[in-house]
Order: structure tokens, then C-alpha cells, then sequence
């Protein structure tokens, strides 16, 4: 494992990967413990980019549904490619193949968003929303083309998806929510829409 303290930037777009080429899939989740309802469709997902031979780029922590993940991802062949932050250093995962320690939330959220090609947003709390919201502004604002899903595992995303829609019906959008976020109910449709729009398949 790679271990580091760095600092970057989500400004400006990654060139795509070549056709063919795995992707480094960045997941925004908690890293609470959680039931089963929200667990098992977490780890199929992870279980799916493993196979599909894809680099987890994630929070970095090894406690709650992030360790889910991780497991997941790592006991399928996948890579992990964790961004802590500082305070939470002592919670990073030992076993992952790089992991870098950011300064701060801040940072850590652009070294996330640097570093991935796609991203996936989980279930998950107010840290999770945040991270959520800086990539789809971004993208409102055409910093970014990165494909971005939300998994609305077990419904827990219908409400916020019923207050884009309004957001796009009432003109607080520039661009259509299409453009923004693709919505996704199961794991499966989450990895084919990314797979699809770099290309892979």
C-alpha cells in the first residue's frame, strides 16, 4: 500500500479511458453501520466493479458500509484507492492499494473527485449530500463530464429525487436533470449505465 499526504484540484475534466480500459469509479456512502437492506445491495455492487476489473476510489475508511465496499471490492479483484483525511487517519484501511491522506474535508473532496472517471453516490448522511451536491454542480456548471448515478437503494433517495425534479420543473436548473445524474434502483443498472458511458462495454 501507497501512503501519502498530497493536495489537488477537481478543476477542469480527466481524459477519458480508452475503450476497453477499467475505470476508476469514486463511491460517495457513509461509513455508518447499517441493516441489511442497505449492506447487501452495497456489497453486490462492489462485488460487480471488482469483476469488472475497476478501481474503488473511495472515503478510505475501514468501519461501517465503506468497509462493506472495500471487502467487497477487494475479495472480487478489484483495486482500492482510498482518500482519508486526517483526522480520520487512524480508521484508514491498512490493506488498500494506495491511500492518501488529504488535509482536509475540502481537499478531500477534490482529491476524490480528481481522481475518479465516474462516481456513484450510496446511501449515506450529510457528509455523503455534500459530496453529492459538489459533483452535480460541477457538472450544472460544465466542469466536468464525468457520469454520475445515484443508487436509490431501498427508496432512500426518493425524496431528494422528487426535489430535483421540482428544481428542474420550476427553472432552478440550468441544464436537464438527465444531463446531471442518472438514477439507478439496482447495482447492476448502476455499473452498466457507467460501463455504457465510458465505453467499456
Amino acid at each position: 500500500m501507497s501512503f501519502s499526504h498530497t493536495r489537488g484540484s477537481a478543476r477542469g475534466t480527466r481524459v477519458l479511458p480508452a475503450y476497453g480500459e477499467p475505470m476508476n469509479i469514486c463511491v460517495f456512502l457513509s461509513a455508518a453501520d447499517l441493516d441489511d437492506r442497505y449492506t447487501r445491495p452495497a456489497r453486490e455492487f462492489a462485488e460487480l466493479l471488482g469483476k469488472g476489473g475497476h478501481t474503488l476510489v473511495w472515503g478510505g475508511s475501514d468501519v461501517g458500509l465503506m468497509k462493506v465496499v472495500a471487502d467487497g471490492v477487494q475479495e472480487a479483484g478489484g483495486r482500492l484507492l482510498g482518500v482519508s483525511v486526517d483526522f480520520l487517519a487512524a480508521k484508514a484501511r491498512v490493506g488498500a492499494d494506495e491511500m492518501v491522506i488529504a488535509r482536509d474535508l475540502a481537499e478531500r473532496k477534490a482529491l476524490l473527485l480528481e481522481k475518479a472517471d465516474a462516481v456513484v453516490i450510496m446511501v449515506g448522511g450529510t457528509g455523503t449530500l455534500d459530496e453529492a451536491t459538489e459533483i452535480l454542480e460541477l457538472k450544472k456548471h460544465g466542469r466536468t463530464d464525468k457520469p454520475v448515478v445515484l443508487l436509490n437503494t431501498a427508496g432512500f433517495y426518493d425524496g431528494l429525487k422528487e426535489q430535483f425534479r421540482r428544481m428542474e420543473a420550476e427553472g432552478f436548473l440550468p441544464r436537464p436533470l438527465t444531463e446531471l445524474v442518472f438514477f439507478a434502483q439496482e447495482p447492476v443498472g448502476a455499473l452498466a449505465y457507467l460501463e455504457e458511458s465510458r465505453g467499456v462495454r
